[in-house]
């Protein structure tokens, strides 16, 4: 999820190769419709030099471009190089499947349950998966004070109980305190929660993020992601300081 485009390369790329309003289902060529058959799911389509079509697509959440030979009656899924050898995939493909993509996964994070950390007027916003019994999210939360302190960045915890068996009644139990935000930093700083049983709705919010969890293939916690640009970033498990900077957006204040 590191990797992107300047603004440059990204200009570059759509001047080479121009985006396309999307093509009815029923009208996919026969080659397009064999791979859309098999699982590929074509986001739409772009102008490739040769005669070529290409076809921005992905296949369980990976992107590809497929491109459609002159005839029609053939496909090649492929990157496509030019003589300076400039990929001339990346762009569409970031146009199209990428930017989606994450404005959609987003859009999730912000829906999800969430207890906010820092002030709500904070210029930068950072979701971050939190278990109660995680080590390095109590580490995280503490390197990142002097950022979440000056107003400068909010963390959105979204907790989730994963890690031990008592972890979603602890998550359970933040997330249902009176002041959650309260709650979290005693938590954080070393007054332990106790796991607790809260109201349906509170367990199914911890479930959710669970599930939200799982959906966006994370494995470690904390795992946090953040805008960078106009791209998502991921960090997984506790950020080295270079990372952590660049997540904060500069150095401690």
């Amino acid at each position: 999820m590191r990797a992107h485009l300047t603004p440059g390369a990204l200009a570059f790329g759509l001047l080479a190769l121009g985006v396309n309003a999307p093509i009815a289902a029923d009208d996919w060529p026969a080659p397009v419709r064999a791979l859309i058959d098999q699982g590929l799911e074509v986001h739409g389509t772009f102008d490739a030099p040769g005669g070529l079509t290409g076809f921005a697509a992905s296949h369980q959440g990976r992107e590809m471009a497929v491109y459609l030979t002159a005839d029609g009656e053939h496909a090649v899924v492929g990157t496509l190089i030019d003589a300076e050898g400039n990929d001339l995939s990346e762009a569409p493909l970031d146009e199209l499947v990428r930017a989606p993509q994450e404005a959609g996964v987003w859009a999730q994070l912000e829906a999800s349950a969430w207890i906010a950390d820092g002030s709500d007027d904070a210029a930068r916003v950072l979701y971050t998966f939190t278990d109660p019994n995680c080590p390095y999210c109590r580490r995280f939360w503490e390197t990142t004070r002097p950022w979440v302190e000056a107003g400068e960045v909010q963390l959105r915890h979204i907790m989730v109980g994963i890690l031990q068996p008592d972890s979603p009644a602890k998550a359970s139990a933040l997330l249902g305190a009176d002041d959650p935000e309260a709650a979290l930093h005693a938590h954080s700083g070393g007054d332990d929660i106790a796991p607790s049983a809260q109201p349906r709705d509170i367990e199914d919010k911890i479930y959710r993020n669970n599930q939200l969890f799982d959906e966006l293939g994370l494995y470690a916690t904390p795992t946090s992601v953040f805008r960078h640009g106009d791209r998502l970033e991921r960090v997984d498990g506790m950020p080295e300081e270079e990372r952590l900077v660049e997540m904060m957006g500069g150095e401690a204040p």
